[in-house]
């Protein structure tokens, strides 16, 4: 113990406490005690400055991941309330579309009073610019059979080739094993609309059997015979885009775009029974 009081050490730490406690003393004794404060507080000044800088970088820090975290939770909140936001449209949407086609299905049924419909929705298609098989929600225990006819309101789509449980394929107008018996509805024009490999990819079918001087023009409405089909009498098939000769015959070929939007169908209703059209049926109106 004694060496440490002997040491180097403890001898300048006691000089440096003398003279801290002895010069402002005697200083402050002589009047000289704000030219000490002063001095004190000018070597001080740069330790303030300091402490104060690193006291506020050590405050805005903290502040920092604070207002981060909090930003975070916002964002969390606000992404929460744009998903609800969007669900919310999507819903409105389907809400509105369903309306929709309600509306157009009861539209339909007020229009066709004979007939027997089945509303259906399409859950499944072909790849392609253009479906030419389609399948839908209902089968055999909704009373679906085969060569039953499926239209939407705007025209004829095609008919059922084969029936499941729930479920049903149905072929389009577009496919190369469909016809359909029509006439021109301005002139009364027989003919026969079928499906064609050449023309399918492009959403076309065509009217076959036309005389050479039969009375049919571009932009002409087919409509279903009822005919030697499936379909009953009255549905619009679609429309006379392009005539053309048949250069194995001296008939008339007409391109018909079908009135449905094949390549964008979701719901689609199915003609479970109709009143038969019968060729008596024509003589006597």
């Amino acid at each position: 113990m004694s060496r440490f009081f002997k040491s180097r050490f403890f001898i300048v730490a006691l000089l440096c406490a003398i003279v801290l406690t002895i010069v402002p003393s005697v200083l402050s004794f002589m009047g000289l005690g704000g030219q000490v404060r002063n001095a004190l507080g000018t070597v001080a000044t740069p330790f303030r400055y300091v402490f104060s800088t690193v006291s506020d970088a050590a405050v805005g820090f903290v502040k920092y991941f604070k207002e981060f975290d909090d930003i975070k939770a916002e964002n969390r909140i606000l992404k929460d309330k744009v998903a609800d936001l969007e669900a919310r449209i999507d819903a409105a949407k389907a809400i509105e579309e369903e309306n929709e086609w309600l509306y157009s299905y009861l539209g339909l049924r007020r229009e066709h009073i004979d007939y027997e419909f089945e509303a259906a929705r399409v859950i499944g298609r072909e790849s392609g610019n253009y479906m030419t098989v389609l399948t839908l929600n209902r089968g055999t225990m909704h009373g679906i059979e085969t060569n039953m006819p499926v239209v939407t309101e705007k025209g004829i789509v095609g008919y059922v080739s084969e029936v499941g449980a729930s479920w049903c394929k149905v072929v389009t107008i577009l496919e190369t094993a469909s016809s359909v018996g029509a006439y021109v509805d301005r002139s009364g024009e027989l003919g026969l609309v079928e499906g064609v490999y050449e023309l399918r990819d492009k959403g076309i079918c065509q009217m076959s059997y036309l005389p050479s001087d039969a009375d049919i023009k571009v932009g002409d409405l087919v409509y279903s015979s009822g005919i030697g089909s499936f379909y009953p009498r009255g549905l619009l098939i679609g429309k006379v885009i392009e005539l053309t000769p048949d250069e194995f015959s001296r008939n008339l070929i007409a391109s018909i775009e079908p009135a449905a939007d094949l390549s964008d169908i979701r719901n689609a209703m199915i003609i479970k029974s109709f009143t038969a059209y019968t060729e008596e049926v024509v003589g006597d109106e």
